[in-house]
C-alpha cells in the first residue's frame, strides 16, 4: 500500500494473472496428455509463464520449465485482453498427425478461454453484486454521507486489490467543472492513503482537466502508466507519490455531475472491461448517497420552511377580520382563500365614523414577500380610514406610504369604500379605487329581473407614483342591492386547457342566483361564487389568492 507521507516506497511486482487461477481437478492438462497418447503428438498446457502445467499439477505448484522447441504452435489464452496461459502443440513429422493436434491444441486453448472468461465475468460479477449491496444497505440505512463515501472508496480498493484513491465533489450547485488549470471548485470529501501533498496541489493531475471531464460525461478513464502519459501533469509527483496506474469514474446522479471517484495503484496494471464497469457501478451508488444526503437535508430545511410557513399564514389570517362588524340593514359576508400558506390578497371590514368601511387589495406577487407588503398596505388603509372619513386622503396617504417604503416592483391594486347616510339620510356608498377589479353593483328591477353596474372609479395602483389623486365615486343604495367585491384570483380561475372564469361568468352566475333566490342572504351569495368557481376549474390547481366581499342592503 502507499504510505501517507510523499516518499513513497519502491514499485510492487506481482504475478500476473494466471490459468492457475482457474485451476481445480487438472481436466484439461489430462485431455492434454489423453490427445498426446492418442495422437503422438505432445500438446501442453502451459502458464502464463511457459511453466508446463500436468494434470497432476496444483494452483501453487512451480511447474515444468521447459523451452518450446522450433516450429511448435502456440495458441495464447486470453482472458479480458490478458494473456493467463497458453496450449502449445509440438512440431511432428508426420504431417497428419501434426494436423489433427493443431485442430485440437486450437480448440484446447478456445474451450479454455471461454470457461476461463465466463469464470472470471462470474468472480466479477458476484463482487460487484456484493459491494453494490453493501453500498445500498448504507443508502438505505441512511445516516452520514461521508461514511458512504469512505465504505464505497475503500470497497473499490479492496474489490480491485488497488492501493489508494479518493472522492472528489462538486459544489451543490455546478453545472459541471469549472475552466482553468485548477482544481478549485472540486472539495475532498473522503481519501485513502494518499498524502497531503497529493490532494492539496491545485493542478489537476491532466492538461485542461481531461480526465474528469470524460469521466463526468459518462467514461471510466484508466491510464497505465502516470509517469509517461503525456497528458499527465504531474509526472514526477506520481512517481514520489507511488501512484503508477490510474483509474476514474464521474459521479453523475439524473443527469447532473456530483463528483470524481479515483483510484491508484503502486504497479503498472492494465484494467479490465469489469474493472473498468465495477468502478463506474460504485461511482454511481456513491452520486446517490450524496444526492440522498443532499435530499434530506433539504426535506428538513422544507420542513422548517413549511412550519414557518403555517405560521405565518396563521398569524395573517388572524390579521383578517374574525367576524363581521353589524350595520343595521347590512348584511355581510366574506372568504378569503390562499393559494400558498401566506397571500397576497387582503380584505377589512370595520366600522369608522358612523359609517361601514370596506377594504380590498391584491399586492403583487405570491408567498412571503407578497404576505409581508400586504400586512403592510393593509394596516396602512386601515390606520388612515381610523383617522380619517375622507376616501381620497386614505387612499392617497397609502400610496405615498409604499412610494416611501417600498421597491419599483412593488405595488397593490386597493378598493376603499364606506357605506354610511348622506345629509339627506339617504344610505350611499362612496369609494375609491387604486387600480382594482372594479365590483359589481346588482339591483333588481320593477320587473323582477336583476341587472348589475361595474363600479368605474379612477386611480393609478398604489406604490408605483407618488403624488397621485384618487376621485371618490357615490352611489345611491336601494333595498335589496348587492355589492360584490373581488380580487383578480376570482376572475383569472383557470381550467387545465386554460379556459379562464371572467368577470362576465362571475356576474352572470350572481345575477342567475339571485334571479333563482332574490332574498339570499350575503353569504349564500359567497358560498354559491365559489362552488362556481370550483365546478368550473374542476381539479385545476388553485392559481391565485381567491376574495370575495359580498355586501346585501337588507
Amino acid at each position: 500500500m502507499v504510505g501517507g507521507g510523499s516518499g513513497g516506497v519502491p514499485i510492487a511486482t506481482v504475478r500476473s494473472a494466471s490459468v492457475r487461477d482457474f485451476w481445480t481437478d487438472g481436466s484439461i492438462s489430462a485431455m492434454c496428455e489423453l490427445l498426446t497418447e492418442i495422437n503422438g503428438v505432445n500438446i501442453e498446457l502451459r502458464d502464463e509463464l511457459g511453466h508446463v502445467l500436468g494434470p497432476r499439477s496444483t494452483p501453487d505448484g512451480p511447474g515444468i520449465e521447459r523451452p518450446i522447441p522450433g516450429g511448435a504452435r502456440v495458441f495464447r489464452i486470453e482472458v479480458q485482453e490478458q494473456p493467463i496461459g497458453s496450449v502449445v502443440v509440438y512440431p511432428s513429422e508426420d504431417g497428419e498427425a501434426h494436423d489433427r493436434a493443431v485442430r485440437a491444441g486450437r480448440l484446447i486453448a478456445s474451450a479454455a478461454r471461454e470457461m476461463c472468461s465466463d469464470v472470471t465475468e462470474l468472480r466479477h460479477r458476484v463482487a460487484e453484486i456484493d459491494t453494490l449491496y453493501q453500498l445500498s444497505f448504507l443508502l438505505v440505512r441512511g445516516g452520514r454521507a461521508k461514511d458512504t463515501l469512505e465504505a464505497a472508496l475503500k470497497s473499490a480498493i479492496d474489490v480491485l486489490d488497488l492501493d489508494a484513491g479518493s472522492i472528489m465533489l462538486l459544489p451543490e450547485d455546478a453545472d459541471g467543472l469549472a475552466k482553468g488549470e485548477s482544481e478549485a471548485d472540486l472539495e475532498r470529501s473522503v481519501a485513502i492513503n494518499l498524502s497531503e501533498a497529493w490532494l492539496d496541489n491545485p493542478l489537476p493531475l491532466s492538461k485542461d482537466r481531461e480526465f474528469d471531464r470524460r469521466a463526468l460525461a459518462g467514461e471510466v478513464v484508466f491510464i497505465e502508466d502516470l509517469a509517461s502519459d503525456p497528458r499527465v501533469l504531474l509526472p514526477e509527483q506520481s512517481v514520489r507519490e507511488n501512484v503508477r496506474s490510474f483509474m476514474c469514474a464521474g459521479m453523475v446522479f439524473d443527469g447532473r455531475p456530483i463528483g470524481v471517484i479515483r483510484v491508484y495503484s503502486s504497479r503498472r496494471r492494465v484494467f479490465t472491461r469489469s474493472e473498468r464497469r465495477l468502478l463506474r457501478s460504485i461511482g454511481q451508488s456513491a452520486a446517490a448517497s450524496i444526492e440522498q444526503a443532499r435530499l434530506i437535508k433539504l426535506r428538513a430545511r422544507e420542513r422548517r420552511t413549511q412550519r414557518a410557513l403555517r405560521i405565518a399564514g396563521a398569524v395573517q389570517q388572524r390579521m383578517l377580520p374574525v367576524s363581521v362588524p353589524t350595520m343595521p340593514g347590512i348584511d355581510i359576508a366574506a372568504r378569503y382563500r390562499p393559494s400558498y400558506e401566506v397571500g397576497g390578497d387582503f380584505y377589512d371590514l370595520f366600522l369608522a365614523h358612523g359609517r361601514l368601511v370596506v377594504v380590498a387589495g391584491d399586492v403583487v406577487g405570491k408567498g412571503i414577500a407578497a404576505g409581508l407588503l400586504m400586512s403592510a398596505v393593509r394596516a396602512t388603509m386601515r390606520a388612515y380610514a381610523e383617522v380619517s372619513d375622507d376616501l381620497e386622503m386614505v387612499m392617497r396617504r397609502s400610496n405615498e406610504a409604499m412610494c416611501r417604503d417600498t421597491t419599483v416592483s412593488e405595488f397593490a391594486t386597493a378598493w376603499v369604500g364606506s357605506i354610511g347616510k348622506n345629509e339627506r339620510g339617504e344610505r350611499e356608498l362612496a369609494y375609491v379605487s387604486a387600480g382594482h377589479d372594479r365590483p359589481a353593483l346588482f339591483r333588481r328591477g320593477d320587473d323582477g329581473s336583476w341587472s348589475h353596474e361595474l363600479l368605474e372609479a379612477g386611480g393609478l395602483v398604489a406604490g408605483v407614483m407618488a403624488g397621485e389623486t384618487y376621485p371618490i365615486e357615490r352611489r345611491a343604495l336601494r333595498s335589496g342591492d348587492v355589492l360584490i367585491v373581488y380580487t383578480d384570483g376570482i376572475t383569472d380561475a383557470q381550467t387545465f386547457e386554460g379556459g379562464r372564469f371572467g368577470r362576465a361568468r362571475l356576474v352572470g352566475h350572481v345575477a342567475a342566483f339571485l334571479g333563482s333566490e332574490p332574498a339570499a342572504p350575503a353569504a349564500k351569495i359567497v358560498e354559491h361564487v365559489f362552488w362556481a368557481i370550483r365546478q368550473f376549474t374542476g381539479l385545476h390547481r388553485q392559481a391565485d389568492d381567491e376574495t370575495l366581499v359580498v355586501i346585501r342592503v337588507e
